[in-house]
């Protein structure tokens, strides 16, 4: 009974591997399965294909199926059901081409480990699955790759299917263990000091948006830019540049963005061409590569190419923005994989000799925001430095870490850094991500915690209106947005404008808002928030723990 509920939990553990093949850059088969075959030992379970689809199709377990799934919760239930109806909307020759990138082969090598067969063809058997699988009218699905195996059973070494499926996206179970084992640390304190205003609260300047279409001639990149400024902007405040993260917009902290710009601050929200919302659609549709590598070193020179515009706007005559654009003071806000782009420009080295190493296995345990730092292992050079002196400040916000910067690219950061972490985040958990990182990152140095936030709660809730309904998997979903996560956005408004304060006459007058103090009078019983600048000896030996680092 146990194990046919664990075959059926693994079931769903194969389908979040599907989801990792997307961000990645024929055989034929006369045999097909038509019974799911769950081997413990000397035993053996079977499960028939058309119960499954008979799951699928009525939303319900047939009576066959009771004798497995009685024992399953109502959430495990319907779990399985949502996965079992879900598909990928990606096409044949899109699959297939995924399939056959080396970061596709290594996962498919990975998952292979869970087959029974006779041979050694696992791998390239999981592969005409998936991509027979894609062939379907209705898309490719767990159904319809279970369909396309090329053998009559599907076969499952239990033990090893366990081993494969509990290891998907290890660094976020990792964090939720981390999160536990430090709680008695992080016991709420009552703030002594009282705070003079509120800086969530918007300026009284009325914000307004000018919008650039640049071109880098160089490189033959079209950047769009929205420039978001006021009235009240001056020259002795920070120009800030906003980062956004893979397959998104610059639209991602439009909230964010408004509320500097209404303090007086100039925001440049930029998109990279190579990897904003537009292109990874195109790539889609177009059957092409989502990701390049070159695009982890055409994101820094993105910014500092804007940079470099807006000094020309800066010194055109008979714009509203001439000589108020401090370029040579500038703060970058980067997220998510933008968040990596903020390090790199703010002085972090690229190290890719580790990773180089790590993407080469392993790579089905691997979270979203780890698979994606592996597409930089066909960059040609081990290191590459991308700093640009111009930036004086960053905040990475859920920032992609682990393996970019090898072992001591985070020490070359030579500027005040603020690091945000959620501590639900599956697509960039946070212990290997954020947390290990910070450690290595010199002083001054903030790192911010929002327990229980996710990876898109810092989203402007215009972007996130997608995720309502999403299958929660341990990939993806059970994202805390919208409404639910106001109050999270509240205290990155006001510890962003506190951040860039530093930079102004203003400095003292906000140093009060950077402090674990203001973090615990911030919180909320929904999601209390810790600041540190130091993580304390007893939790780095938690963190080592955890991760041998």
């Amino acid at each position: 009974m146990g194990s046919t509920r664990g075959s059926l939990q693994n079931i769903t553990g194969w389908f979040c591997a599907l989801a990792i093949a997307q961000i990645l850059g024929t055989n034929t088969s006369a045999k097909a399965a038509d019974t799911v075959v769950v081997r413990l030992g000397l035993f053996a379970e079977s499960i028939s294909v058309a119960d499954l689809q008979t799951a699928a199709d009525t939303g319900k377990f047939p009576s066959d199926l009771e004798f497995y799934t009685n024992s399953l919760s109502e959430q495990q239930r319907r779990l399985v059901l949502g996965a079992l109806r879900t598909r990928i909307p990606l096409n044949v020759v899109t699959i297939s081409r995924l399939l056959n990138t080396q970061i596709g082969t290594t996962i498919l090598n990975d998952l292979a480990t869970a087959l029974v067969r006779k041979d050694q063809a696992g791998a390239q058997a999981l592969r005409a699955g998936f991509v027979l699988g894609s062939t379907s009218p209705q898309g490719l699905s767990i159904l319809s790759f279970i369909k396309s195996y090329p053998s009559k059973r599907l076969e499952i070494n239990l033990p090893q299917a366990f081993t494969v499926a509990g290891s998907l996206n290890s660094g976020f179970w990792l964090t939720q263990q981390f999160m536990l084992a430090i709680a008695p640390q992080l016991n709420p304190t009552t703030p002594q000091i009282s705070f003079p205003f509120d800086p969530s609260q918007p300026g009284s300047a009325q914000v307004q948006v000018l919008g650039l279409q640049l071109k880098d001639q160089k490189r033959d990149r079209k950047i769009p830019v929205d420039v978001y400024w006021s009235n009240a902007t001056t020259a002795d405040k920070p120009i800030i540049v906003f980062s956004h993260g893979f397959a998104s917009v610059r639209t991602d902290m439009r909230y964010l963005a408004e509320h500097l710009a209404s303090h007086g601050y100039i925001v440049a929200a930029l998109e990279h061409p190579g990897s904003n919302e537009t292109s990874t659609n195109s790539a889609i549709k177009n059957n092409t590569r989502l990701l390049q590598p070159q695009e982890f070193l055409d994101r820094p020179k993105d910014i500092s190419f804007v940079l470099d515009e807006l000094e020309k706007l800066n010194q055109t005559a008979k714009n509203p923005l001439q000589g108020k654009i401090a370029t040579n003071n500038a703060m970058i806000i980067g997220y998510s994989f933008g968040g990596g782009t903020a390090l790199a420009i703010a002085g972090a080295e690229m190290q890719l000799e580790s990773l180089k190493q790590s993407c080469k296995k392993n790579v089905a345990t691997f979270s979203l925001g780890e698979t994606l730092q592996c597409v930089a292992q066909e960059l040609p050079a081990n290191r590459y430095q991308l700093g640009d002196k111009r930036i004086k400040r960053a905040i990475a916000l859920s920032p992609t870490t682990s393996l970019m910067f090898g072992q001591t690219g985070l020490s070359k950061l030579q500027v005040p850094t603020l690091v945000w972490a959620g501590s639900a985040d599956k697509t960039v958990p946070a212990l290997p991500e954020q947390i290990v990182g910070f450690n290595k990152i010199p002083s001054p140095k903030w790192l911010v915690g929002i327990l229980g936030g996710t990876h898109l709660s810092v989203k402007d809730p215009s972007t996130t209106m997608d995720q309502q309904g999403k299958l929660n998997t341990p990939l993806s979903g059970g994202e805390v947005v919208g409404e639910q996560a106001v109050d999270i956005r509240k205290y990155l408004k006001a510890i962003a404008l506190s951040f860039a304060a530093q930079m102004t006459p203003e400095a003292e007058k906000y140093a009060i808002f950077l402090t674990p103090d203001y973090a615990q009078f911030a919180s909320t019983q929904a999601f209390p928030i810790r600041l540190v600048t130091e993580i304390p000896p007893q939790a780095m030996l938690v963190v080592k723990e955890f991760t041998g680092k």
